[in-house]
């Protein structure tokens, strides 16, 4: 009975894996026999998962070539409405405006946090609204302040053409202020690299991009991980868009088709996001 049992556990193991394995290829099937570069850009946010999906694609189908910049979601939306690439990524829904002015159709395949962060060795592990607010406005201009070291505040923002920006300026900022003296960076990446490296740092990122070299601070008693975000509890939250003008190109709508396929849910998952199906 114990032999029979084994051999029925390895023959569903057997059955869910290929199961699996098939669901997988499949999401690279719609590739097969397409060629050429498809070319993408626009919102930081994106890039973990779109570069990990390329470079399977690629290892797959080596007539296929993707590209992939960053520049912030102004720039995707841009881009692709002016054919300059093929798939324009935006942290933000893209504009009436603009839609209309370019004939996008948009693609929101992932829900995203934008938290709050400040070095490990920061002791100040949680914030209220209202002082993360006079932070950035600069009425609060030291870390004693708001319980922490006699050590001014450095901040860090990211330039208006960023999606995370208007996310965090409008629902964390509630559109205030930003100091003018703060330090700009240009991608989630920089942003991870300046706060790890200063610890009178602050600054705010995808939560998809946060790791041990920073820490998302609580905001309002709220943690900004997946969990909260998914839930609504976490109210700084925005939409991963991949845009294109008018209906995409073969190879465009096989990438695209890709983020709501298992393969791409799985690894929309894996960095942090919150898949969303078609």
């Amino acid at each position: 009975m114990r032999v029979r049992r084994g051999y029925l556990l390895i023959s569903v193991f057997l059955w869910v894996l290929a199961t699996a394995s098939g669901a997988c290829a499949d999401s690279f099937e719609a590739f097969r026999g397409l060629e050429g570069t498809l070319k993408i850009s626009g919102g930081t946010a994106h890039i973990p998962v779109m570069q990990t999906l390329a470079q399977e694609v690629m290892r797959r189908y080596p007539a296929i070539r993707i590209t992939i910049a960053g520049g912030g979601s102004g720039v995707g939306i841009k881009q692709v409405g002016e054919g300059l690439v093929d798939i324009g990524n935006s942290g933000r829904k893209p504009t009436d405006e603009e839609i209309a002015a370019y004939g996008l159709k948009l693609y929101r395949w992932a829900m995203d946090g934008v938290a709050a962060v400040v070095h490990p060795q920061n002791p100040v592990r949680a914030l209220t609204v209202q002082q993360v607010k006079d932070i950035f406005s600069g009425k609060i201009m030291n870390w004693k302040d708001v319980g922490g070291p006699d050590r001014a505040i450095h901040v860090f923002t990211r330039d208006e053409a960023s999606g995370t920006r208007e996310v965090f300026w409008k629902k964390a900022l509630d559109k205030g202020a930003i100091r003018k003296d703060a330090d700009v960076v240009p991608s989630n990446g920089a942003m991870k690299t300046a706060v790890a490296t200063d610890p009178a740092a602050i600054g705010y990122m995808s939560v998809g991009y946060v790791d041990e070299s920073v820490r998302a601070v609580i905001l309002d008693g709220v943690e900004a991980n997946v969990d909260n975000v998914q839930s609504g509890r976490y109210p700084v939250a925005r939409g991963l868009y991949s845009n294109t003008k008018g209906d995409p190109s073969p190879l465009a709508k096989a990438f695209l088709g890709l983020l709501y396929a298992p393969e791409g849910q799985a690894v929309i998952a894996d960095k942090g996001y919150i898949p969303v199906t078609q």
